[in-house]
């Protein structure tokens, strides 16, 4: 296999935040049953469950903690007893932080307060420091002690479980696979991509249906990110595979064709911006117009992906943009519909 020279000034940067928000929704009780199974057992799977994100955001928006990949509050019934519902908080943290235990402590008992429920707490390490494992925060003087032991599962251990990744029908296994092949081929585009077509060529073998192949190849497709010239060769081998296969799930050419259009629309909006930018500058001082225009350029940018049907997650990726003012505009354009 010809080597492909790392080209970090054209690789899109490595994004796990969105790609892990995005499979917990999805996903929700197979990452129960994947990485917590005995809380899985116990719940009762045909109540369903509903996530309380922006509770969340309101009972911790005053917590000045570091930043996870991803966390969610949701909320689920027991087999026992039909009035029976608890709240599921899960972290997923993707580096070593002093605060980590104590974070989790603050969150599960701020959350009690507000509901008064039994609240469980679940972590998901997805650095790579081996020697980093957090369960528990408390403290205690003449007898009085306050603490919280949560169950908290290391993605690096799942290195030495490989075959039984490959072996598990569970969309978490794929998840761990290609977020530890991900992180292995940080520096070498050219495993990273043998890996990358390995894992999506797998997804045809494991029974999924066809939104499930497509929801895991985007995040397969978000977590092992690659320069043009690699992401392009993968795509046409993931062509040809699909034409093997004939199993048309993954557009080659759209992906692509989408791609460039996104990159010309936002080289469009820019240049627009600019242009007003510069004709302001006239009054108002060079610099001062070139700035502004660059910020309605971006802004011009951000509203017409969000008219395309992008999410605002997907837009604040895509431009590397502020995500506050890709959720103003956002909600500009609701107002506009």
């Amino acid at each position: 296999m010809g080597k492909l020279k790392t080209e970090p000034k054209t690789a899109a940067k490595d994004d796990y935040d969105t790609p892990w928000k995005d499979i917990l929704e999805n996903y929700f009780f197979e990452f129960l049953e994947f990485f917590f199974p005995e809380a899985y057992r116990d719940i009762d799977l045909s109540r369903g469950y509903r996530f309380l994100d922006k509770e969340l955001r309101q009972v911790v928006s005053d917590a000045k903690f570091g930043r996870r990949y991803a966390d969610k509050l949701a909320e689920v019934r027991l087999k026992k007893g039909s009035k029976t519902w608890i709240l599921i908080h899960v972290e997923i943290q993707g580096k070593k932080e002093k605060q980590f235990s104590e974070r989790m402590f603050v969150y599960n008992y701020r959350i009690f307060d507000r509901y008064r429920r039994t609240v469980v707490s679940f972590a998901v390490l997805a650095d790579n420091n081996a020697g980093w494992r957090p369960s528990g925060f408390g403290y205690g003087k003449w007898g009085c002690d306050m603490r919280i032991k949560f169950p908290a599962v290391k993605l690096t251990d799942y290195a030495a479980r490989w075959e039984e990744l490959e072996k598990s029908a569970n969309p978490f296994a794929v998840a761990v696979m290609a977020h530890l092949k991900a992180i292995e081929t940080k520096k070498s585009y050219s495993r990273r991509r043998y890996w990358k077509l390995h894992l999506c060529r797998s997804l045809y073998d494991r029974g999924y249906s066809r939104e499930d192949v497509i929801l895991l190849f985007d995040f397969i497709d978000w977590m092992m990110r690659l320069p043009e010239a690699a992401e392009e060769l993968f795509l046409d081998e993931m062509n040809t595979f699909e034409e093997e296969r004939k199993m048309r799930y993954i557009n080659s050419a759209e992906r692509i064709g989408e791609k460039r259009g996104v990159e010309k629309g936002i080289l469009l909006g820019i240049d627009q911006g600019l242009q007003q930018g510069v004709q302001q500058g006239l009054q108002q001082g060079v610099q001062q117009g070139l700035q502004q225009g660059l910020q309605q350029g971006i802004e011009q940018s951000i509203r017409r992906l969000l008219l395309n049907g992008f999410k605002p997650a997907e837009v604040a990726r895509l431009l590397d943009a502020d995500k506050k003012t890709v959720i103003r505009i956002s909600k500009e354009v609701r107002k506009s519909d």
